[in-house]
This record gives structure tokens, C-alpha cells and sequence, in this order.
């Protein structure tokens, strides 16, 4: 069996462009799926994947770690978040391949099940992307909220941290924690509760002020309360802070996930299996974590496929503890996927038992909807001076 071709589609999806690759085989009808979503960097990504499939066309698709090595060792330059990204998909796309070759789940190629559900979340706002990065008034939160309750979730995230420099505000600090209690308050300590700082304080100072305000909300994490790369502010927050800490999400590379792992800088890991490598170095990131007492909490806002590879990795991860995901981020969304192994029921997933990751894009559907740039919605990250700050 050998590679044949590697194909890139793009969906768009309103908030992002879904990437999806598709690796074909010379065995009639033997392709596997993967997903290199990467948000405003689409174009970037899925030239990405073209370069990549030079070094790919001809090799054996069973080989999967040889194929990474490959497009990692044969690469020359270090890849980076885009080179990353379009690793990852195609080697998510393998493992798909390797499932349907042998007639088995990926999950059980990936050491066989440990649970026999998959908790999951997603944001307030879901799809819409001025909701889930722009609202802090309380009442729309909790009408959101509601919404979430009423489709079968127990659990979601929020993004209302204040936009943030280098000190909190006593005004800002105050509405913030006044939403997250409120949002306690109204939901019962049973549903689960998740803040994402989206690494909008500029400090580790800045950070904490907001921690320490929300101490008694019973939060699941905290997520990502600093910009990803100051290990040591991290760790200060991780043993300091009244809550959780949870962060990963836009660490890319191996020796990044074994620094904070190593410093034990989180309570929760956060690796995105469409940039961290893929499954194997998801598994790699997962199995550290495990020795260290780490849980894990896989970021993935992103499409169909990432969902799938979510899924079977959680499924198959023993310290896994809660999975992201959007499956309402557009009214179409099953739609353009003709077979899918994710069935939600009482705000879990089920364990899939089709080959592979039992899922397929309906190509004609996904062609309805064709790439659009993507809309920044940054005006707000700007203090009121001008200063530009993270958003």
C-alpha cells in the first residue's frame, strides 16, 4: 500500500475555516481524514500540507511514525505552528487509514479503551464569535448558559476575562468575578465551569487579582491565564492560585509541552492534537502528564475530523478528563459529514465502533461552502489609551 496523493479542503465555518486532508491510497477507495484548522492562518496551513505530501507521495501509509519523521526530519527548518499544524493532519489521516486497513476503531490502536463515555464541553456563544470573545455583561452569560443546559451540556467554557496590561482595574476585577458567581449561582455546583483567559493579562500579577477574586466559584480550570512561553509566572500561578490551572493549547512542539510538564506548571495540560503532532505525540504528551499527576483536557474548537480524533483519543487516554468541543458552531455542521462516530447523549460522547475514525466528509456539501477570510474581531483588545494587548 502506498500514498498516492494529499488533498486539502477548506470549509468554511463562519468563526474559522475548517482545513480538512485527505490522504489517498492505491488501494480503490482506501483514504484516511485529517483536520490542520488553524484559525486565520488557513492559506499558510494548507500550502503547508502540499510541501509536506512531496515528501510523502510513494511511502507506506502504515508507517506512521516513519512518515512523521519523515516530514520532520526531511523538513530541514523547525515547522512551526503552520508546519506543525499540517503534520498533524496528515498523521490523524494515517491513523484513520490504518483503522479502516485493519477493521478496527482507532481507539483500540491506540491501546484500547479505558472509559465508556467521554465528558464534554463547549463555549457560551458556541459558533458565534463575537459571543464567545465579547460578552462580560452577566445576564447575556447566563441566558447562554441556559441555552447550553437546555441542549444537554453539563458543562462549558466562558471567555469574559477583562481585555488586560500589566495591572488589573478594581472596576474590571469586580465585574468579572460578579459574572462568574452570578453564572454559579444560577447554574448549581453539578455543572461544570470553565475560564478561559485567552492569555489576556499581561502579567502574572494581573492574572491573579482575577483568580483570587473568583476563589469559591468551584471552577473546573482556569485556562490559560498567561501567553504561552513564561513557564516560571505559570508555576507561580499553578501553586498560588485559589483554583485550577489549566494551559497547552498553543504549545506546538515536544520540548514546550516537556518544560512545563517537567516545572509540573499546570494542573491540566491542554495539547491540540491538530498542532501538537497528531494522536502518537498526543499520547506521548498525555503519558508525561500521567507520571506527573497531570490531567489532561485536549483544546479543539475546530472541526468534524478534530472531533473524531478527539474522541478516540479520549477514549483511549486514562488521565483525559473533559473534551472541547463545537459541534454547534454552525446549523449545518452535520451536514457536511456523510458518516459520523460522534453521538451525544446527556452531555457525553459515546465510544465509536466504526474502523478508522469512522468518519467521512460528504465532499459536495463541503464544497457549498467554500473559504471566506475570516473575520478578526480584535477592535476590542485596545486599551483606552490605544495600547494594543492581547485578546
Amino acid at each position: 500500500m502506498r500514498i498516492v496523493d494529499i488533498q486539502t479542503l477548506v470549509v468554511n465555518a463562519d468563526m474559522r475555516n475548517w482545513l480538512f486532508v485527505k490522504v489517498v491510497t492505491d488501494q480503490p477507495g482506501l483514504h484516511g481524514w485529517g483536520e490542520a484548522t488553524l484559525e486565520w492562518k488557513t492559506r499558510s496551513v494548507a500550502s503547508a500540507v502540499e510541501d509536506l505530501s512531496d515528501l510523502l507521495i510513494g511511502q507506506d501509509p502504515s508507517n506512521i511514525t516513519q512518515c512523521v519523521r519523515i516530514m520532520r526530519k526531511q523538513s530541514f527548518w523547525r515547522l512551526g505552528t503552520i508546519g506543525q499544524s499540517a503534520v498533524s493532519a496528515i498523521e490523524i489521516a494515517l491513523w484513520d487509514i490504518a483503522g479502516k486497513d485493519l477493521g478496527v476503531p482507532v481507539w483500540r490502536l491506540l491501546g484500547g479503551r479505558v472509559r465508556d463515555r467521554v465528558r464534554v464541553y463547549t463555549h457560551l456563544g458556541m459558533g458565534k464569535m463575537s459571543a464567545v470573545y465579547h460578552t462580560f455583561d452577566k445576564d447575556a452569560l447566563l441566558e447562554r448558559c441556559a441555552e447550553l443546559k437546555d441542549r444537554g451540556y453539563t458543562a462549558a467554557k466562558i471567555v469574559n476575562v477583562p481585555y488586560t496590561h500589566y495591572l488589573s482595574t478594581p472596576q474590571a476585577v469586580s465585574q468579572f468575578a460578579d459574572s462568574v458567581y452570578g453564572l454559579r449561582e444560577a447554574l448549581g455546583d453539578a455543572f461544570g465551569l470553565m475560564i478561559d483567559f485567552h492569555g489576556r493579562p499581561a502579567s502574572a500579577r494581573a492574572a491573579m487579582d482575577y483568580l483570587n477574586a473568583i476563589a469559591d466559584s468551584k471552577l473546573m480550570f482556569a485556562e490559560e491565564p498567561l501567553q504561552p512561553g513564561d513557564t516560571d509566572a505559570l508555576l507561580y500561578l499553578k501553586e498560588n492560585a485559589p483554583v485550577p490551572i489549566a494551559s497547552g493549547e498553543r504549545l506546538i512542539e515536544p520540548d514546550e509541552f516537556d518544560t512545563v510538564l517537567t516545572r509540573r506548571a499546570v494542573d491540566v495540560i491542554q495539547p491540540d492534537l491538530c498542532h501538537c503532532g497528531g494522536l502518537a505525540e498526543g499520547r506521548k504528551i498525555a503519558q508525561r502528564a500521567e507520571t506527573l499527576g497531570i490531567g489532561v483536557a485536549p483544546h479543539n474548537p475546530a472541526g468534524p475530523v478534530a472531533g473524531a480524533a478527539a474522541l478516540h483519543f479520549a477514549v483511549s487516554t486514562p488521565n483525559h478528563i473533559i473534551q472541547e468541543e463545537m459541534v454547534g458552531a454552525v446549523p449545518w455542521f452535520d451536514e457536511v459529514v456523510s458518516v459520523n462516530p460522534i453521538r451525544a447523549e446527556n452531555g457525553f460522547w459515546q465510544v465509536p465502533d466504526q474502523p478508522g475514525l469512522g468518519i467521512e466528509i460528504d465532499e459536495e456539501v463541503a464544497a457549498r461552502h467554500p473559504y471566506q477570510k475570516e473575520s478578526i474581531e480584535t477592535k476590542n483588545a485596545v486599551m483606552n489609551d490605544g495600547t494594543i494587548v492581547d485578546w
